[in-house]
């Protein structure tokens, strides 16, 4: 049985795509490790890329060729410098050059060495892509890797990596089996999580992860809070978090902390500090009365993380990047209108939040997909949406039947949702899709916590399988190949990304 720590589930990274854009940067930089083995960067002659599937019809919008680049050169999506992305990549194109692994300059011209096999459609899985390197020595190393949804990738002809194949002290293929470990142990769904996540880290390792994950969620709502200008990629999509939230705040000041303009965006980004996010949360929690002030900040914070998104800022997989701001933006509507005051408390609470809704992913992944290419964006915005809503179960202080019960409810409300990207952008109608995520899932927690489990006529493991076998049934141009849909609707040129 696979192995999924909640670290795999909720991953810093860089946007727009965690299949399209994160997926293929890890593979890359697996690539490179075939190549050192192999004998070191320095003896390779050529290198040329192969992208299928949905990778290739959709890749452009979603910079899958940009990710390959920087995932050839040595980049990390969560160490790398942000701003001076496009920059590097611009490079690349001008010189036709690339410095393989950070270290060894390589001929190569992304317009002939990256090749988008639009009409090629893998077998395995829809997010294809094939590294070919010719070796001084004659040989020629070839890999094909499967980008499966999350920054997941898989390798062709390879097994799960050790820390994949584990023993868990609660192995569980579906949400029943959860519960009835939870029962016959006397444990929450949070402890069941912890006890298994165990097997890789200390507690004060994952409590140290987790909150540091949930501070780049927080950085990336305040970013996406103060920046306005208009998305890259040819549709000219203008940011709306920032006008929202300046709004909000009664115009006083609150666009004021900006620095120079961000070679990547073309936009001003605000200076972040501690002091300054802390202040605008304070003033946010001060300002938000009634149900319509707090419904519109809902709204904006998910506004705010996908805009960043769709601008390739970092931002956490949860458990997709196309469907990163439902989570933040429930977290955020806890702390800020939910949670109670003291600090300590609160920690734990998002803690909890975020170790349920990690299994609640997980679950989705080994009983269905999470990715859009294979199951539209149900399996996106809905597997958010049900993670989100479990988690905030958890923290109102749901059963663990109440917590599944949010989960379902939330994903029975996204079933047979499709993935129709306009220009293969994760923008229209991706962005607005998170807020929706969001307000759904606080709904199913509400629901739920008024709910009696043992009366609903739909399981959560129900729930999945009907979500599996709809995305099963659901028309390939419905899935992340910008074919069918909305995608339809608009004609866009999309532009380097």
């Amino acid at each position: 049985m696979e192995a999924i720590s909640v670290f795999d589930i909720f991953k810093i990274g860089v946007g727009p795509s965690s299949s399209h854009t994160m997926g293929p940067w890890r593979a890359a930089e697996r690539f490179l490790k075939v190549i050192r083995a192999a004998g070191g960067l320095e003896h390779v002659l050529h290198l040329r890329v192969r992208l299928m599937g949905s990778l290739a019809k959709t890749g452009k919008g979603h910079g899958t060729d940009l990710a390959v680049m920087l995932g050839l050169s040595g980049e990390d999506p969560v160490t790398c410098d942000i701003p001076g992305l496009r920059a590097r990549v611009a490079s690349i194109r001008q010189t036709k050059t690339i410095r393989l692994g950070g270290s060894h300059d390589l001929s190569f011209d992304p317009a002939r060495d990256i090749i988008f096999e639009m009409d090629v459609i893998p077998e395995f899985h829809a997010n294809g892509l094939t590294f070919i390197a010719a070796m001084s020595d004659g040989r020629t190393l070839e890999e094909t890797y499967y980008s499966v949804g999350g920054g997941f990738i898989v390798q062709q002809n390879a097994g799960l990596d050790d820390r994949r194949t584990v023993l868990l002290p609660f192995p569980a293929l579906d949400a029943g089996h959860v519960l009835a470990q939870a029962q016959a142990e006397h444990l929450t769904l949070p402890e069941i999580v912890r006890a298994n996540e165990r097997v890789w880290r200390s507690d004060e390792e994952i409590d140290a992860g987790l909150l540091r994950i949930w501070q780049v969620m927080q950085d990336c709502i305040y970013r996406g809070c103060h920046t306005s200008g208009t998305l890259p990629g040819g549709l000219s999509v203008t940011r709306r978090a920032a006008r929202i939230n300046h709004r909000m705040l009664h115009n006083t000041g609150q666009m004021a902390h900006e620095a120079p303009t961000d070679a990547l965006l073309g936009e001003a980004v605000p200076v972040l500090t501690d002091s300054n996010l802390a202040e605008w949360k304070q003033r946010v929690r001060q300002e938000a009365r009634t149900f319509e002030e707090i419904l519109t900040w809902v709204s904006t914070f998910a506004l705010a993380v996908n805009e960043e998104n769709a601008a390739f800022g970092r931002v956490v997989t949860a458990p997709t990047n196309g469907a990163a701001g439902v989570i933040p933006a429930v977290m955020m509507y806890y702390e800020l209108f939910r949670a109670p005051h003291a600090v300590p408390q609160r920690q734990r609470d998002i803690i909890n939040f975020m170790l349920v809704a990690a299994e609640i992913g997980s679950l989705f992944k080994k009983g269905a997909t999470i990715s859009a290419a294979m199951g539209g964006c149900q399996a996106e915005i809905g597997v958010s949406s049900a993670m989100a809503a479990a988690g905030l179960a958890q923290c109102l202080g749901a059963s663990p039947a109440q917590v599944m019960m949010a989960a379902e409810i939330a994903m029975e409300h996204h079933l047979g949702l499709t993935c129709d990207p306009i220009g293969g952008l994760v923008q229209v109608p991706c962005i607005e899709r998170n807020t929706m995520g969001a307000i759904k899932a606080i709904t199913a927690a509400t629901i739920a916590m008024e709910s009696d489990p043992a009366l609903a006529k739909v399981s959560l493991d129900s729930v999945i399988r009907t979500m599996w076998s709809t995305a099963k049934d659901m028309n390939s141009k419905y899935k992340e190949t910008a074919e069918g849909g909305l995608a339809l609707q608009i004609s866009v040129v999309v532009s380097e990304c």
